[in-house]
């Protein structure tokens, strides 16, 4: 099914006129978008708790306030907070304040889509999703440009929800990208199951296994280290870049007659038979479940997790490796 991909032309930034947008949170993508917007001439106040990100919002110049309050002033209410919290904060915080005629606005539709979140009928409920870190999405705009993003609508009932997502991700640079229009479902299933099955999941599972296997072997982790973790930046980079072909044109021949002859091997028929079941889980909203869960106990298995890979040789000969690359 073919998506629309929509450019400045597309959007406009009177939609924004006279309204106040209240991002909610202060991180990554709260201070990239928030800047952003402001940069743009839109109205941002922010609403997040006392603390670091707080006085962070304050030394950039914004108007800080709880998230409580900054939810009454604002006009459009775009909560940037993590997953975990957002359905917690929106009970306690700001469903009192979102009054017929406001926007909820998020850039990921987890907590909508898996019913954290559930708005009154007579707001406008949109996504507006830069396809990269905060970071990158504040430097490109600085640059002139812009990263490519998403925007969804859920509700409409102003009859203007689109016009305003769009106006949003204007102001954000995104549609001098591009930004490609879709539905709340299409963007969570699939952003999740990319995390899962191959950015973060597939990716990191795919390194340790392949350092394993070469230290194992009794080769050096040093040089393992470098083969299957450090060349991978240069590798994704050429992909990112070209494409998968371009890629191959750099590579040597002989990497590239190994791609099509080992390849299949280790990522099997059997490895796309488990992402079928990963999306399903997805889909079904077991693994929302599942997370919500960890998440409401204090993410004891998550901590755990972290610290074990923390232990694991890859990360620790990495540290090594890497300080010898710092500049002094």
């Amino acid at each position: 099914m073919a998506v629309t991909i929509l450019h400045d032309k597309d959007a406009d930034l009177k939609y924004l006129n006279g309204l106040t947008v209240a991002i909610m949170g202060y991180g990554a993508q709260g201070t990239a978008q928030a800047l952003c917007l402001r940069d743009s001439g839109v109205k941002v106040i922010i609403g997040v708790r006392k603390g670091p990100s707080y006085d962070r919002a304050k030394a950039d110049g914004f108007e800080v306030m709880s998230v409580s309050e900054a939810a009454e002033k604002g006009d459009i209410i775009h909560i940037l907070l993590p997953d975990e919290m957002q359905g917690k904060v929106y009970e306690s915080e700001i469903k009192q304040h979102m009054k017929a005629g406001k926007v909820l606005c998020c850039s990921h539709g987890f907590n909508i889509v898996f019913k954290q979140i559930i708005p009154p009928s007579d707001v406008d409920v949109i996504m507006v999703a830069p396809k990269a870190p905060g970071t990158e999405v504040r430097k490109t705009y600085k640059a002139g440009f812009g990263v490519p993003g998403l925007v969804a609508v859920k509700q409409n009932a102003s009859g203007k929800a689109k016009e305003i997502a769009l106006a949003i991700a204007k102001a954000e640079g995104l549609t001098k990208a591009g930004v490609l229009e879709c539905t709340f479902e299409e963007e969570t299933y699939e952003d999740l199951f990319g995390e899962q099955a191959v950015l973060c999941g597939g990716t990191v599972q795919l390194i340790k296994y392949g350092f394993e296997t070469l230290v194992e072997a009794g080769y050096p982790p040093e040089m393992a280290y470098f083969e299957c973790l450090h060349e991978l930046k240069l590798i994704v980079d050429l992909i990112y870049e070209g494409g998968i072909q371009r890629m191959n044109e750099v590579i040597s021949n002989t990497a590239e007659w190994g791609e099509y002859v080992s390849g299949p091997r280790v990522i099997s028929p059997a490895v796309k038979k488990e992402m079928k079941k990963i999306l399903k889980d997805i889909e079904s909203g077991k693994f929302a479940k599942n997370w919500m869960d960890e998440a409401n106990k204090g993410c004891p298995n998550l901590k755990k997790k972290r610290e074990e890979l923390g232990k694991h040789p890859i990360e620790i000969v990495g540290k090594q490796i890497r300080s010898l690359f710092e500049k002094k």
